[in-house]
């Protein structure tokens, strides 16, 4: 399994990439829960912002329901089976400016409660990758929105959920892993690429 994982793109429109292993490995500054090799999809508008910016952005939390991309379906990267789904935690306010400092305070806290502080509403899907399989988990799933089930086969391209801002998130957006197992705690990272290559933080994907 040391060849890398070629996943569809997971959604369609225009997204901002952000927290990429093309750019440092580990992407989000730790190896912990597999997360040396995800990637962070932020659905932005044709201007490239995932929200206009107010005054008020930076000085105060903000609904998710004011980002254009909160709730932007969030398709199957690759043929899957759905072998972990948990929903039911809340899509809190976003945190932009001044409050995004506060809320980095917290990020320890979150850490510390496991996975499932850090990915708030999730879906884990088996991925064959040349005879072994390989977990792919789509995160910060808007709450109530998961369309799967455990068990269900999905297709490429397949609708699984929405975008949302569950979890250790400050504003709505897609976090992307592949581990080789559904236990993060022991998982490791796998290595995974989109059919372009694997885009660099700051790049804008457009997908049809």
């Amino acid at each position: 399994m040391g060849d890398v994982l070629e996943l569809a793109p997971p959604g369609r429109g225009r997204w901002l990439v952000q927290n990429s292993p093309a750019d440092r490995v580990p992407s989000h500054g730790t190896s912990r829960f597999a997360l040396a090799h995800s990637i962070d999809l932020v659905p932005v508008d044709e201007r490239g912002r995932s929200a206009p910016l107010r005054l008020s952005s930076l000085l105060r939390p903000e609904p998710p329901e004011v980002f254009p991309g909160f709730g932007r379906p969030l398709l199957s990267p690759a043929r899957a089976v759905v072998v972990g789904v948990h929903d039911g935690e809340e899509d809190h306010a976003a945190h932009r400016g001044l409050p995004s400092v506060g809320y980095a305070l917290t990020q320890g806290r979150r850490a510390a409660a496991g996975f499932a502080a850090l990915a708030g509403n999730h879906v884990l899907l088996a991925v064959d990758h040349g005879g072994a399989t390989v977990i792919v988990a789509l995160c910060h799933l808007r709450r109530g929105s998961i369309r799967v089930r455990s068990g269900q086969q999905l297709a490429a391209g397949e609708e699984v959920a929405a975008c949302g801002n569950s979890g250790n998130s400050t504003e709505p957006h897609l976090h992307l892993q592949a581990m080789t197992a559904a236990d993060p705690t022991t998982a490791r990272a796998v290595p995974f690429a989109f059919p372009d290559g694997l885009p660099r933080a700051g790049q804008i994907l457009e997908i049809p």
